[in-house]
């Protein structure tokens, strides 16, 4: 039985997120068809004069997106296998914005299909571009695009990420904007496959069949795949941070190959309530030092209170504060600026590292952003681990304590995985729609393309020993 309704969700990536019909072919092991569906003078078709820049050699602004897209599409046809023609709808429309942040793109497979010739699993709904790669060709009876993929036409502007707009490179220099690039290439993943058709949100299946991703994802907390459970158990299961675990036979062997020992953070001297060998999960900067190339041990210091930015260190350092980090590590909250903001500002105060303890409940995650000049390694822990932190610093007598940590690698644990190393899957808790459940975990290092955001230190690489995404695509049958 051949079904062939659309699906009714389109996948998102966070922050990182009638026409005139011009082709664009990407040949290889399988061709991917670019089809704009731009008007004239916007979007791909943007007349906008502009200089050629890292290997891109366009002149205008939409000779340039297109062929970004075309490299990225060549990476795509050349890792995969199909004998039917990956054909993708795409253009620039304005997506949601604010000053501090965007959607980048979104994109989503067009229609899916179950229990056709060729099908490995019974009952199970693959996506249109995947179903053709099995059937052996086309296989749907309204033959179109089988991937919808949009991008963001507001970027850059005053408010949307003022100052931010993609770079059209083709060899991931893009400095402190967005590389274009792997955009493109994380969006294409989703269209590939790279996505649940069952809600995360309510765990109802898409026209009552479970996806091919469910077979694969385990509630570690409970061992149930998502193939066992109940609709509300799914949805609880989307809810646990760091307890949904992909467990594919391709992505679980390439991980210890792809990924880096887990970072944390160790208490080595005491302080007032926090005893020696106290470890705390943390999240890595994308900016500055690694922690395998760069330990850390030093005592912690709490940036104090400003009027103009309350511990939070958006600004640079009074001299109160300057003279408690300088040679310390800063322990500073959340909130207000970029995180590599606040790290710079540590820096000129002469901190050594940095801490930065979350403003509200969640999970431990990374520090994005960008600064080439940030010379120092930032990790991030949860709000609670950091009111911890803090009130070990603090003597009964008000005196500071001196709490000594440690930045450095579990001997054991992988990064972004479970107990049995298997990578584990973004989960926050609240749901996010068009993120959760569709993305690696942010945990994981090193960075992944099918994230929910785009990295800045992310290579134009979809293979192992680089990243996962085509190891999960040979868990799902490419």
């Amino acid at each position: 039985m051949k079904s062939s309704k659309r699906p009714s969700l389109t996948l998102v990536a966070a922050a990182l997120v009638l026409s005139c019909t011009a082709a664009g072919y990407a040949q290889a092991a399988a061709t991917v068809v670019i089809n704009n569906l731009n008007a004239p003078g916007v979007g791909f078709n943007d007349p906008t004069p502009v200089t050629p820049v890292g290997g891109n050699t366009g002149t205008t602004l939409g000779q340039q997106r297109l062929i970004a897209f075309s490299h990225a599409a060549n990476i795509w046809g050349a890792t995969l296998t199909s004998s039917v023609p990956i054909v993708i709808n795409a253009q620039f429309v304005p997506l949601s914005c604010t000053a501090t942040g965007a959607v980048l793109g979104s994109a989503g497979a067009t229609q899916v299909f179950a229990d056709f010739p060729g099908a490995p699993k019974a009952g199970t709904l693959y996506s249109y571009a995947l179903a053709n790669k099995l059937y052996g060709r086309e296989i749907s009876d309204k033959p179109g695009g089988q991937i919808n993929a949009r991008f963001n036409s507001e970027l850059g502007k005053p408010n949307c990420l003022a100052g931010s707009s993609f770079y059209l490179g083709l060899d991931a220099n893009e400095g402190s904007n967005i590389d274009f690039v792997a955009t493109l290439l994380h969006e294409m993943g989703h269209g590939l496959g790279f996505q649940t058709f069952t809600s995360g949100l309510t765990g109802a299946r898409f026209a009552g069949y479970p996806s091919v991703w469910d077979h694969n994802l385990l509630d570690n907390t409970t061992n149930k795949l998502w193939t066992e459970m109940t609709n509300a158990e799914r949805a609880a299961s989307a809810l646990k941070p760091s307890g949904l675990s992909w467990t594919g036979a391709n992505v679980t062997a390439a991980v210890p190959s792809v990924l880096t020992a887990m970072p944390q953070l160790r208490i080595v001297g005491v302080g007032a309530t926090s005893p020696a060998g106290d470890l705390y999960p943390v999240g890595e900067a994308d900016f500055g030092p690694k922690l395998d190339k760069s330990p850390l041990t030093g005592q912690v210091a709490q940036v104090a209170l400003q009027a103009d930015s309350p511990g939070s260190a958006c600004t640079p350092f009074n001299a109160a504060n300057a003279a408690a980090v300088r040679r310390n590590i800063a322990l500073v909250s959340r909130g207000s600026c970029g995180f590599a903001v606040k790290v710079k500002n540590a820096q000129n105060a002469g901190a050594i590292g940095v801490i930065v303890a979350d403003n509200a409940p969640g999970p431990v995650t990374g520090l994005g952003g960008a600064d080439p000049s940030i010379t120092i390694p930032a990790v991030r822990v949860t709000q609670a681990d950091g009111a911890l932190i803090a009130a070990s610093l603090t003597q009964a007598n008000g005196s500071v304590a001196g709490t000594v940590a440690k930045f450095e690698r579990s001997k054991t644990a992988i990064s972004g995985t479970d107990a049995q190393r298997r990578i584990t899957m973004f989960t926050p808790n609240p749901f996010q729609p068009g993120s959760s459940v569709s993305h690696y975990n942010t945990t994981a290092t090193r960075n992944q393309l099918m994230e929910p955001s785009i990295s800045s230190n992310l290579s134009h690489s979809v293979t192992a020993p680089i990243d996962l995404t085509m190891e999960l695509f040979k868990d799902i049958g490419w």
